[in-house]
């Protein structure tokens, strides 16, 4: 029997991210017009099991995904969320975008501004960036102490830990990318002018610090691995491989959920014979 997807990207104990090469298609389409066909059926999963996952709260559910998202620059977090949760009704959808933290947010607990976005019954949360900036850019600019930043896996195992016993059900992807392939990306917002707002001097600070943010990716992802909150690593330098493979991620999670729409205990002839009796004044 073939791998799921989920056991394919899912990140194992002894994980070397420099093993895992950011053009692979271990599993799935092998070419783009193969993945367009497979993202249309994707599509259509999709949307009937968010719509019955958003039913199921309407009659008390409390069950919710929560999907988030890391990667360097350009490794593909906007687009995930415009091609994979583009798929999905919006009404069913909470979208968190974390940038560099606020005064305000500084001044509380690294959990607080995320607790305040974590998704409500019935619906799929997308985090682009989240909690785990605070064990890498932190840790990699020498934010706070290092005693500080190793404290947080921890954290961060309870609180997804929390998140799980509160049925929201944690899909964590980390998007791997080559630096080659963030080089071509950057490249193009600077060769489009309309892209130019995209581009960010700052970015390739980060760039400079790439194997540093490599092995802060290892151990975030290694540390904070839980059966409640798994990691998956998505190779992403081919971005149509990586929006199927995201899709292909949540529609396996939610299809093990099984969500369903409720039942109602109203008489479906008697309510059709209302309607078509019905007089609009």
């Amino acid at each position: 029997m073939p791998k799921s997807v989920r056991a394919t990207f899912r990140v194992s104990p002894e994980l070397d991210l420099s093993a895992i090469d950011p053009r692979s298609r271990p599993v799935g389409p092998k070419d783009k017009s193969a993945a367009a066909a497979d993202m249309n059926d994707l599509a259509a999963r999709l949307e009937g099991l968010q719509d019955a996952l958003y039913a199921e709260a309407t009659v008390e559910g409390t069950r919710s995904v929560l999907l988030v998202l890391q990667g360097m620059d350009t490794s593909g977090k906007g687009g995930v969320i415009r091609h994979v949760a583009g798929l999905v009704n919006p009404q069913g959808l909470h979208i968190a975008s974390f940038k560099k933290p606020t005064p305000e947010e500084r001044a509380h607990h690294f959990l607080w501004r995320i607790r305040k976005e974590t998704p409500q019954p019935g619906q799929i949360g997308v985090f682009d960036r989240s909690h785990y900036e605070d064990v890498l850019i932190a840790r990699v600019d020498a934010l706070v102490p290092e005693e500080v930043w190793r404290g947080r896996y921890d954290e961060i195992n309870v609180f997804e830990a929390e998140l799980a016993a509160q049925d929201v059900t944690v899909l964590k992807v980390m998007l791997h990318i080559s630096p080659q392939a963030q080089q071509e990306r950057l490249l193009a917002r600077l060769d489009d002018p309309l892209k130019h707002w995209k581009y960010n001097p700052a970015d390739l600070d980060s760039r400079s610090e790439w194997p540093a943010y490599q092995e802060a990716y290892t151990d975030a992802l290694r540390f904070c691995d839980t059966d409640t909150a798994p990691w998956y690593v998505v190779p992403s330098d081919r971005k149509w491989y990586r929006n199927w493979a995201v899709a292909a991620l949540l529609a396996e999670t939610l299809g093990e959920m099984e969500p369903q729409f409720p039942e109602t205990d109203i008489d479906v002839d008697a309510e059709r014979a209302r309607v078509l009796a019905s007089v609009v004044a």
